[in-house]
């Protein structure tokens, strides 16, 4: 009965009818009895303490005082009077503030009587004030019913001007709790509830809205944050060990000539520990005749193109095609060069599929795809059209995935009828709690040390007024044969803005770098194509020294000589940002610099992100502090921050109890795979009804 009439629309709950329910459904999304009692409050007014006066606290918490008004002034100010009363208690005394209604309370305030006054305090002068408090006669409060530790739960505008005050969320919640007798189906199994130490759901529901007091509330936050954590986890860790059972792999059981060859006479450098680790995880994938669903990641530089590489002869040592799809013209152009120079005279056919690439030259890519001639294509969105039709894919690699859509996704796996093996890479670092979160259903491996004869880039942070020294460390630099960029921010909102700041920074670095002594490029937004390409050609043959762009260089750029980047108003930029475009340089053997140039006007936030870049090359601790600084949602951008919909849980803050939720989620599956026995049949129904209503992400990666 407990979870279909959690399902009954919110209008049939008494005191909400037509009206209240759709202002509740439009600005807090509640359709259900099963909405209302998940809308936790975010924080809880304690009213279990008395404050003694000479306790108080310069903060804005509220605060709950016994005492006695001794006096009543009247107090001109600018605009009318306001009403002040001295309120004593035997440690001291503050004052209490009217600024309106003062003639009705003057008339019902009682002299020389004990009342209990709550609200916010201010510190002004040395004395405590508190305006507009609430206040009972402390023999009325000590008759009344005590919630103690008031809820106060999300609000917006609109629902305050309808009358759905706090108040009024916390007595319809109220009433949930009396047709349903406070009783509430158990959804976690007597075993993890007893080896955790976990209060009933019951408890958990009735502490988390109406808590008697801290340490109650502390294990109804526990008990229903691993509740949700633990069914997320449940879910994807159940969906990996489905795919691995029901999707078939093609079986790449040889590691043939075309490996062996490439890997003793054509590996221009000897692997990393880290790269080697990868290789094997992949390979044991390919053998395992399950489809791979992995995902590579590796900071800027980690050499996770080898990786891809040496996957793909794998296949192509097993008769099978391998294709490769990145964001960017740009970024699938690179990897077409540097694949074809890694395998000069392997004696493989690797082609070049992209939106500029003319008629005649697709028809031939289409024809070879399908006979099978072409082992490795290499392309941009255009991989995904109807018309390129393959032999035999057998791998399939998706670059910097976070761009692509799950729809185009899926559109590969298509491509054969029974899909390919799948391996994403990103070289945006994402933390292992967002990692297991959002991508809790790949395999995951790690690219955790560069190639050996990187020098970490030394990063420093520079005020404007420290400029022209900066041109002079740009000169002797120039001098020493290498070459640098300049980047400006560019945020969609002010494009105007941004345009004047880049051209204004474009004419000063002009100024100070004349011609035909130095030459300088520029790209920007609103250039042409065309014309963004030619300059960008000619930085990267070495015709200009300085490049000044907007963001637009973010991906994909590969100057090896280029050895300084120069961040514009470095503040304006995320961190994740910072780190990418830092990663531009840094790919020679040369000592490379990265100078972040900001104004003395700095946020607490933007100082963060900045000591940060200063103190670690490391992505993944910068990726680590970022997620604590905007949240998981920003951090996926807007395609995917729907999917971390948490009711109560936070995956940053609460990533330790996201780490016992995945724990338990994998013992419970491994040993009891189709939750079948009868110790888990509250967790299976508990997860066919999450299913079923759908209040578990549904998406694919």
């Amino acid at each position: 009965m407990n979870a279909n009439f959690l399902q009954t629309p919110i209008a049939y709950l008494k005191g909400v009818g037509p009206n209240r329910a759709s202002t509740l459904q439009s600005e807090l999304g509640i359709q259900t009895y099963q909405d209302l009692i998940n809308l936790f409050p975010h924080r809880y007014i304690d009213k279990t303490q008395y404050y003694k006066i000479n306790l108080l606290q310069q903060n804005t918490s509220e605060v709950q005082v016994v005492g006695k008004i001794t006096h009543i002034k009247s107090v001109a100010q600018k605009k009318g009077n306001r009403l002040v009363a001295t309120f004593l208690d035997d440690t001291g005394k503050m004052e209490l503030v009217w600024f309106r209604g003062q003639k009705w309370i003057r008339e019902n305030l009682k002299l020389n009587v004990p009342y209990v006054v709550f609200g916010k305090t201010n510190f002004y002068n040395g004395t405590f004030s508190m305006p507009h408090p609430e206040m009972e006669l402390l023999v009325d409060h000590e008759k009344g019913l005590k919630i103690y530790m008031q809820p106060v739960y999300p609000s917006t505008e609109k629902l305050s001007n309808k009358g759905i005050t706090n108040r009024v969320l916390s007595k319809l919640i109220q009433q949930i709790f009396v047709e349903l007798n406070g009783k509430f189906t158990e959804a976690l199994s007597p075993k993890i509830i007893e080896e955790l130490h976990l209060i009933s759901k019951s408890e958990a529901m009735f502490n988390i809205h109406f808590p008697k007091n801290q340490e109650l509330l502390a294990k109804a936050q526990f008990r229903l944050k691993f509740e949700e954590l633990f069914y997320i986890q449940l879910q994807l860790i159940a969906k990996n060990m489905l795919h691995k059972k029901r999707i078939k792999g093609f079986p790449f059981d040889k590691v043939g000539t075309i490996f062996t060859d490439f890997y003793n006479n054509h590996l221009p450098f000897e692997l990393t520990n880290a790269q080697k680790r990868v290789l094997k995880e992949i390979r044991s994938d390919l053998g395992s005749n399950a489809q791979m669903n992995r995902l590579l990641q590796g900071d800027v530089g980690s050499g996770k193109t080898i990786v891809a590489l040496m996957a793909m002869l794998l296949a192509i040592d097993n008769g099978f095609q391998a294709c490769l799809m990145a964001p960017t013209e740009i970024l699938a152009n690179q990897h077409f060069v540097g694949i074809q120079e890694l395998l000069e005279g392997v004696g493989i056919t690797v082609s070049l599929l992209t939106g500029s690439v003319k008629k005649s030259a697709r028809k031939v890519i289409h024809e070879q795809l399908e006979s099978g001639e072409l082992q490795i294509l290499i392309g941009t969105h255009a991989l995904l059209e109807d018309k390129v039709q393959y032999k035999n894919l057998g791998l399939a690699i998706v670059d910097e995935q976070h761009r692509f859509g799950v729809a185009q996704r899926s559109k590969l796996w298509h491509k054969n009828t029974i899909p390919p093996h799948v391996l994403v890479m990103t070289a945006t670092p994402i933390p292992r709690t967002l990692a297991m979160s959002l991508y809790g259903d790949l395999d995951i491996s790690v690219i955790d040390e560069l190639p050996p004869g990187r020098k970490p880039i030394k990063t420093v942070h520079r005020y404007d007024s420290n400029r022209l020294k900066v041109f002079q460390f740009i000169r002797e630099e120039i001098k020493k044969g290498r070459q640098i960029y300049v980047v400006y921010p560019l945020i969609q909102e002010s494009e105007v803005l941004d345009y004047k700041d880049l051209m204004d920074g474009y004419e000063s670095i002009v100024r100070d770098f004349p011609q035909p002594e130095y030459q300088i490029s520029i790209v920007h937004g609103q250039m042409k194509p065309v014309d963004k390409e030619y300059e960008m050609q000619r930085f990267v043959k070495g015709e200009t020294q300085i490049m000044v762009a907007t963001t637009v260089i973010e991906v994909g750029v590969n100057v090896p000589n280029a050895s300084v980047m120069i961040i514009e108003s470095a503040e304006r930029f995320g961190l994740s940002q910072l780190h990418q475009l830092r990663g531009r340089v840094g790919r020679g053997a040369d000592q490379s610099f990265c100078i972040l140039m900001t104004s003395f006007k700095l946020s607490t936030e933007a100082k963060t992100r900045l000591e940060t870049m200063v103190r670690t090359n490391d992505g993944f601790e910068i990726a680590e502090v970022d997620l604590k600084l905007r949240g998981p949602g920003d951090l996926m951008g807007t395609q995917q921050s729907g999917m971390l919909n948490l009711k109560i849980a936070d995956i940053v803050r609460d990533n330790d109890i996201l780490k016992t939720a995945r724990y338990y989620a994998l013992q419970l599956l491994k040993d009891d795979p189709t939750l079948a026995k009868d110790e888990n049949a509250v967790i299976n129904y508990t997860y066919a009804q999450l299913v079923r209503h759908k209040n578990i992400w549904k998406y694919i990666s």
